[in-house]
């Protein structure tokens, strides 16, 4: 797990924070929040809030007494204890994309399957700045629906060894997933004491909770496993145009749905979740990677340290269709100021691709080659006066030059950061060796690991009770 203990970068002065306050009071007094569960409805009621049919008008004051009850920093416990996560401060976990319906395998575009699933939760486990395959890595379209959350929550914990996230489809969903973690774990006292699984809670912005994410949510919070409560705004679609519009309605939406967590289990971890691009005002289209999502993500950063809370953002986003250049450079648009923020969950760390429909080989490459890159780039300088080599000087004296020094032969395997697929060969050299792209040497670089990829050791009677669980509960699924 990575630790940023850069500066954080922020954009918002005092007054903005200011308006930005008096904007969300005014929403959520005003306009309040949709919350499509009656339980929902009944515990605000019984809290004291106004409830009209289904929407809550939401006294700001008491939404921020439950959101002091919700822990700034919390653990979750990973198979292998190395692999434990800290959420929140200056730690910054990453996990892999979610919920891509189609794949791409070089110039082959096709619906996902379980294999590709198995194959890109192996990737996950294999490269150390993933700290999560995370969840649905994409959507396994050959497997029956009712029944796939059971063999995508098996992979995660027996093909790695890491953190994983939740289902979320349903509350029967969410149910089986606590379950197969209490079998993985013990019990469900021993994830109810130190959390097991993060789960995301998107709500239907603007201003609407729905059934089906509110019944995970009750059922995770319930069982005390962190929830990321995840406003979903593309600005001129699901929020007004402006950013300052679309920061208000993040800010409501994220904290109404943080206060119902407290109010099932005061106490229980959240994230403070943002999903904040726009679109393309001319076709109407997602636009992700650009420097407004970028300003809203750094916006965000600043927003949730202020109401102290662990915040979800960020991610290797793109709009294009390949692992292009375009999908490289719209990526880091969005990786950079996940850093300059220092997001402490960062989702669709590696393999999104167009707009999110894709989960893509080569891109989940490219994409772990910009995450080591930049956590290189964002580990501090250590400065000492064996680093200032003043031997080195002393060796090679005026005009001379550093390749055999003896301060470059102690250290050249490890001075600088080695590129994964970046090429720095000359034009010549570059034809001999093939002429590869950077797409080619991503292509190679997966299946070899794929070939190298060792499952992880796991104590056979879990992995026969977790196999039984399985079995019996797509019988009683019909599938």
């Amino acid at each position: 797990m990575f630790r940023n203990t850069m500066p954080r970068y922020e954009v918002l002065s005092e007054e903005a924070m200011a308006t930005l306050d008096k904007g969300w009071r005014r929403l959520m007094t005003e306009i309040g929040v949709e919350f499509m569960d009656d339980r929902a409805l009944e515990l605000f009621r019984k809290a004291g809030q106004r409830v009209e049919g289904n929407t809550v008008f939401l006294d700001p004051d008491f939404v921020l007494e439950q959101v002091a009850k919700a822990p700034g920093e919390f653990d979750i416990q990973a198979r292998n204890p190395a692999n434990n996560v800290h959420i929140g401060g200056d730690s910054m976990a990453f996990g892999a994309v979610y919920g891509p319906p189609f794949v791409r395998q070089g110039d082959v575009r096709r619906d996902a399957t379980m294999d590709d699933f198995r194959n890109f939760t192996k990737l996950a486990q294999s490269y150390s700045v993933l700290d999560s395959a995370g969840g649905v890595i994409c959507e396994p379209n050959d497997t029956p629906l009712d029944s796939r959350h059971l063999d995508m929550t098996y992979a995660l914990q027996t093909l790695t060894d890491k953190i994983y996230m939740g289902n979320v489809v349903s509350g029967v969903n969410a149910a089986d997933t606590i379950a197969m973690s209490s079998i993985l774990f013990g019990s469900r006292e021993a994830i109810e004491k130190t959390p097991a699984s993060i789960s995301l809670i998107n709500c239907n912005s603007p201003l609407r909770w729905d059934d089906r994410m509110l019944e995970a949510q009750f059922e995770y919070s319930a069982a005390g496993q962190p929830v990321v409560l995840t406003p979903f705004i593309l600005m001129g679609a699901m929020s007004p145009v402006t950013i300052p519009a679309a920061l208000v309605q993040q800010i409501v939406e994220a904290l109404s749905g943080i206060a119902l967590s407290q109010l099932i289990r005061p106490g229980t971890p959240v994230v403070f979740g943002s999903f904040l691009s726009n679109i393309d005002m001319q076709s109407g289209s997602p636009t992700f990677g650009t420097p407004e999502s970028g300003l809203g993500l750094l916006c965000t950063g600043q927003i949730a340290r202020h109401f102290g809370l662990p915040f979800r953002t960020g991610g290797g986003l793109t709009s294009s269709q390949v692992a292009d250049a375009q999908a490289g450079y719209e990526a880091l648009m969005t990786l950079m100021p996940t850093f300059l923020a220092g997001a402490n969950w960062v989702m669709h760390s590696a393999g999104w691709l167009e707009g999110g429909l894709v989960a893509g080989y080569e891109k989940f490459i490219v994409d772990i080659e910009l995450l080591q890159m930049l956590q290189h780039e964002f580990t501090p300088l250590e400065i000492d006066e064996a680093s200032m080599a003043f031997d080195a000087h002393q060796e090679v004296g005026h005009g001379g030059h550093f390749l055999g020094a003896m301060h470059t032969m102690e250290r050249f395997r490890t001075c600088f950061y080695r590129p994964l697929l970046s090429s720095s060969e000359n034009y010549e050299r570059w034809m001999r060796n093939g002429g590869n792209d950077a797409n080619d040497r991503a292509t190679v670089e997966y299946q070899k690991t794929l070939e190298a990829y060792e499952q992880p050791a796991i104590d056979d009677a879990v992995r026969e009770e977790l196999e039984d669980y399985v079995i019996r509960r797509r019988a009683e699924l019909g599938d």
